[in-house]
């Protein structure tokens, strides 16, 4: 039988950490990050890592599993989500994933097979290095010679997804639309190899960007510049993966001199509201979600706790394995 596992999505500022945490405490469960950047050690305030205190004695697990300047591909984080996911288990406990990234989930939820071998990082930092130069409409071209199905569905500006689907066809000689068309018969199949409950935290527009702007503020005043200046000053390039991270790659004009630091938070708050929009469009496409409108509660973690609680009540009277205190 398929064991119990809990997921809690959600775009930035919706609130999943609070409500991971008292989730976890009433079903005796542990944390696990499916946020791809908060792996990184050193990148806390600009991925609203979790704070030691606001654990609550709660274990949590991926973060900090790697150094920024190595990288972390999706087939190494599925592989170290599932051993977790499979040791809390072990432990009789609840695993509660929480995120985040939406590619990473989905590899989760449905055991998505990857025929990457290559983990030299190169090609990747030289295809954002090309976008730079000589722009994303040019890296786009390169993605419609060889995989134009893909290339009708990513859009240019969505350089993370393009520069992914090249490097996943230089790796395997397949385009990376194959693989997705096969992927995505399971999702419409639900066919994870877990008993899954997924809870999406969702709000309306304009108090979702309020909170980002609200949230990006307080990254500021809780040292978020120089936090990302100690990674310049290390030397870590701008082109290297972890630095693509949103609230990471705004600052590095600011310190070469070429933009003043008003306009890069300006940025920020910008290209963090664009991504919540994407989140949200990932979140009305995926399977059986239980949505949460958290601005209905007043983002009052106890009551959501309760609404998320009461769908757990439903299954385990549907002999779920998933104990309730």
């Amino acid at each position: 039988m398929k064991k119990p596992l809990v997921l809690i999505a959600g775009p930035t500022a919706s609130g999943k950490t609070s409500s991971s945490v008292c989730l976890a405490k009433k079903l005796d469960g542990e944390i696990i990050s499916a946020d791809s950047m908060q792996v990184y050690k050193g990148m806390d305030i600009g991925t609203a890592k979790v704070k030691p205190e606001e654990m609550e004695g709660i274990p949590h697990y991926m973060l900090d599993e790697c150094l920024p300047a190595e990288g972390c591909d999706i087939a190494f984080f599925k592989e170290k989500v599932q051993n977790y996911i499979a040791a809390i288990h072990a432990k009789g406990k609840v695993p509660i994933l929480v995120g985040g990234t939406g590619f990473y989930i989905n590899a989760i939820l449905f055991d998505t097979e990857f025929e990457e071998t290559n983990n030299d990082f190169t090609l990747r930092e030289n295809l954002f290095a090309l976008a730079e130069k000589e722009g994303v409409e040019k890296l786009h071209k390169r993605l419609e010679r060889v995989d134009p199905i893909s290339a009708k569905a990513i859009h240019p500006n969505n350089v993370k997804r393009v520069i992914r689907a090249l490097e996943y066809y230089e790796q395997t000689g397949l385009p990376i639309s194959s693989h997705n068309e096969k992927e995505k018969s399971k999702r419409l199949e639900n066919s994870s190899p877990y008993d899954y409950t997924f809870f999406a935290l969702t709000m309306k527009r304009e108090t979702l960007y309020s909170r980002i702007n609200q949230r990006v503020d307080q990254m500021l005043s809780e040292g978020l510049v120089e936090e990302v200046r100690s990674f310049y000053e290390a030397g870590l390039r701008e082109d290297a993966v972890a630095m693509k991270a949103i609230g990471y790659k705004e600052f590095f004009p600011y310190f070469r001199g070429e933009a003043s630091l008003e306009n890069c938070v300006l940025k920020l708050k910008q290209h963090t509201r664009n991504y919540a929009k994407r989140q949200l469009t990932w979140l009305k496409h995926q399977a059986n979600p239980h949505f949460i409108e958290v601005d209905q509660y007043h983002f009052d973690t106890s009551r959501i706790t309760e609404v998320m609680l009461s769908y757990l009540g439903k299954l385990t009277k549907k002999e779920s394995k998933i104990r309730i205190e």
